[in-house]
């Protein structure tokens, strides 16, 4: 089986993290993004994954050349040169997904982590017959999306309704999809939309159905949902696989720390943090709700909540941040400051408190 991964965009929403790399490379407990779905769908046999991308395709290759050789799964670019949309790019790879075997291959938007419930999602396509097959997930706001109308038996897709102002139902796309070759046929190589154009076709003539996705499920691109993101993530991680967390006296909740990682006595640690590899945590620090990447040094004495520190930044004794703090990569803020929401784009000192949401050029 092949996969296609919309990579797509510039990342804008990550800024100032997808300054230093492309977004789907940007950490997320401790790993690039991206190779979380590689490996659910390695996982599950898949052999080919194309990536679709439009920005910055040498350096996602190059970075991802180590884990083909790790993980054993091929793993190649098609490279738009003007925005597709979300189906254009399908179109574009049709030559690197068709292989006359016949079988169907997945489509994953980049952003989007979940548990990956790949196999249940294969067996429900070979069940139903149908022609795609699209994950859904509930959601408590459907207004805010596209909202995918379905027959609760089957499965079925009846229509979809943009922004609903009037309840029509709680189930919107995921971003995880799974379609027989034939679909190429109904995309034209142009800007288009697959959610808008190609699917409401598909559903017309009653070949397009969906499956409600079990477990968490979230869009990870901008901050705010990355840290919900990453909650999620790590509880599923305690039903799963609890032994990858760690455990202590200075731990509270569900932590995640790199084996290389060293912690200063009286940290208490936790809920809810990522701690990345080679990472210096000295001793009286107080984390919770964060990210901590690669390379990172938090001195004595500070508080970080609900914020990223980028990699190799370094935080001061003494200091506060909190609020969707975000610090891109080789970031310098001294003993005392307080940010309160501050955005600091990379290989920037900060000297000076960060009193309101703002972002430091």
């Amino acid at each position: 089986m092949k996969a296609l991964i919309l990579v797509g965009g510039f990342g804008t929403r990550l800024r100032p993290l997808t300054l230093s790399v492309p977004k789907p490379l940007v950490d997320f407990a401790n790993k690039p993004m991206i190779l979380h779905q590689i490996e659910a769908l390695k996982a599950i046999g898949v052999t080919e994954v194309v990536l679709a991308i439009n920005y910055q395709p040498e350096v996602m290759l190059n970075f991802l050349k180590e884990f083909e050789k790790k993980l054993g799964i091929k793993i190649t670019c098609s490279q738009e040169t003007e925005p597709l949309g979300t189906a254009g790019p399908i179109a574009l790879a049709r030559d690197k997904l068709i292989d006359g075997s016949g079988e169907p291959f997945f489509v994953l938007n980049s952003d989007v982590i979940s548990e990956y419930p790949l196999k249940e999602m294969v067996n429900f396509h070979k069940g139903h017959g149908g022609e795609a097959s699209i994950m859904v997930t509930k959601v408590d706001e459907p207004s805010k999306y596209g909202v995918v109308v379905m027959e609760e038996t089957t499965g079925k897709v009846k229509k979809f309704v943009e922004k609903p102002q009037i309840f029509v139902g709680n189930k919107i796309n995921a971003g995880i999809y799974l379609l027989n070759p034939s679909v190429l046929n109904r995309i034209e190589l142009r800007p288009t939309s697959i959610e808008k154009e190609v699917f409401p076709k598909i559903a017309a003539e009653n070949k397009l159905y969906a499956m409600v996705l079990p477990g968490f499920w979230m869009d990870i691109g901008q901050p705010k949902d990355y840290i919900t993101g990453l909650r999620m993530y790590l509880e599923s991680l305690r039903k799963k696989s609890s032994a990858k967390l760690s455990t202590g006296s200075h731990f509270v909740g569900n932590v995640l720390v790199d084996e290389s990682a060293v912690i200063g006595d009286g940290c208490l640690i936790g809920p809810d943090v990522a701690i990345g590899p080679g990472c210096i945590i000295e001793s009286g620090v107080r984390l919770s709700r964060c990210t901590i990447m690669r390379g990172v040094r938090i001195k004595k004495h500070t508080c970080v909540s609900n914020s990223i520190i980028g990699w190799h930044s370094t935080v001061g004794k003494w200091a506060r941040l909190e609020n969707m703090t975000v610090l891109g990569e080789d970031v310098h803020l001294g003993d005392e400051v307080y940010s309160n929401g501050g955005v600091v784009l990379p290989h920037k000192e900060i000297k000076s408190s960060i009193l309101k949401p703002e972002i430091v050029m």
